[in-house]
């Protein structure tokens, strides 16, 4: 029976990936000056716990945190304009949480969000959700106005210059994949690659489509074109974590 991923859209994330990816953006956000800090989060030095349910929940959640992290100062100021924030009802612990399901409030255009009939549903997530509903019309007023004062066609105006230069250079470079050889040898993930229709080549210079290589020096790595990257991740081989995304 062939497994597959957690099937994430643009319609929602299970509860478990809101709460890692917040976990994930208390770690990494931007600390501001104490005296112009507007949006405060929790104190928190110590490494977060989180149980992923896959290697696509993950991923997604990584994803989501860092989402967030590019867009923060464009988040703070539509709760801010919005008067959805400061919100007496949510303390600074939920800030983190607060801010990434509102980017991804805002990266769905505001549509209501798919529960997963399999999902276990999270308080604080259920929580910050139904606060986030009752500001619905005035959060996404708010990013308009920020969208017309700037004269931003969409969101990606407000990315940082250096880190839109960043994605820019990533997106273009070959996408790299560990074999693990506790599950799976080189020849027998060739022979499944090449039963998906995927076309073995000698280096990245040959690259076509559905083609791979094996890394000249490490040969338990392929490589991949970028513009894979996505139809990779849906392979069993990804599900049953006999390759691993580097």
């Amino acid at each position: 029976e062939k497994r597959t991923v957690t099937q994430i859209e643009k319609n929602g994330y299970p509860d478990s990936v809101y709460i890692n990816a917040a976990k994930i953006f208390q770690g990494i956000h931007t600390e501001k000056d104490k005296d112009t800090m507007q949006v405060r989060y929790a104190d928190h030095s110590e490494s977060p716990m989180m149980a992923f349910k896959d290697e696509h929940s993950r991923r997604v959640a990584y994803e989501l945190a860092f989402s967030a992290l590019k867009y923060q100062d464009l988040l703070e100021q539509i709760l801010l304009d919005s008067s959805a924030y400061p919100c007496y009802s949510i303390p600074d612990e939920l800030t983190s949480l607060l801010v990434v399901m509102l980017y991804d409030l805002q990266d769905r255009k505001f549509e209501e969000r798919k529960i997963f009939d399999e999902e276990e549903l999270v308080a604080e997530v259920q929580e910050v959700e139904h606060y986030l509903d009752r500001y619905i019309i005035k959060l996404a007023a708010a990013l308009a106005r920020c969208r017309i004062k700037h004269d931003a066609l969409s969101v990606e105006y407000f990315v940082p210059e250096t880190i839109w230069k960043q994605e820019q250079r990533a997106s273009a470079l070959p996408v790299c994949v560990w074999i693990n050889t506790f599950k799976i040898s080189l020849e027998d993930v060739i022979k499944d690659l090449e039963m998906k229709g995927f076309t073995k080549v000698e280096s990245v210079s040959d690259f076509d489509h559905y083609t791979f290589a094996v890394d000249q020096h490490c040969h338990d790595v392929l490589v991949f074109p970028s513009s894979l990257r996505e139809e990779l991740l849906n392979l069993d081989l990804f599900a049953d974590c006999k390759l691993l995304l580097q």
